[in-house]
């Protein structure tokens, strides 16, 4: 079963719907093929819980691809655009991510906020499929509620 295609209004950002092949067993996730666009190359994948109503925000990178997708539960990805000459510089998207009606995967490229709240009723998990290993060097944070990104988890 393919999901239904999300436009993104952040230049770079690629949201990509993803298969579910089911059957009274259960289910076969996709999630990144090496062949996928957006796709570079392998760099480490890990899994995020997050528990109903908590917000995890604001990350960025300076040369990681993030690849998320969310096998259960529900998420809100929010993603602001601070790039100088970007064309969607001061741009906020929202994606919800999860099954069975939005379950796509989302590609954000280098030097753009991004944060993540469970909105489903039970733990939500999100997969990051990222194309170089985490260094802290290239990482950065900031708190929640840092009025450089005009946005409010409330």
């Amino acid at each position: 079963m393919m999901r239904k295609y999300v436009p993104s209004n952040i230049d770079g950002v690629i949201v990509t719907p993803l298969r579910i092949i089911s059957d009274e067993r259960g289910a076969v996730l996709h999630m990144l093929r090496n062949d996928a666009e957006g796709y570079s190359k392998f760099g480490e994948c890990y899994f995020s819980e997050v528990v109903p109503g908590k917000v995890k925000a604001w990350k960025r990178h300076a040369i990681q691809t993030q690849n998320f997708a969310v096998p259960i539960g529900m998420m809100r990805v929010v993603i602001f655009d601070d790039r100088p000459g970007s064309p969607t510089r001061s741009q906020i998207m929202e994606v919800d991510l999860g099954r069975p009606e939005a379950y796509n995967r989302i590609t954000i490229p280098p030097l753009l906020w991004y944060g993540f709240r469970c909105i489903s009723k039970e733990i939500a998990l999100l997969v990051n499929c990222a194309d170089y290993p985490y260094e802290k060097a290239e990482s950065e944070t900031i708190d929640l509620y840092n009025p450089l990104i005009p946005y409010s988890w409330m």
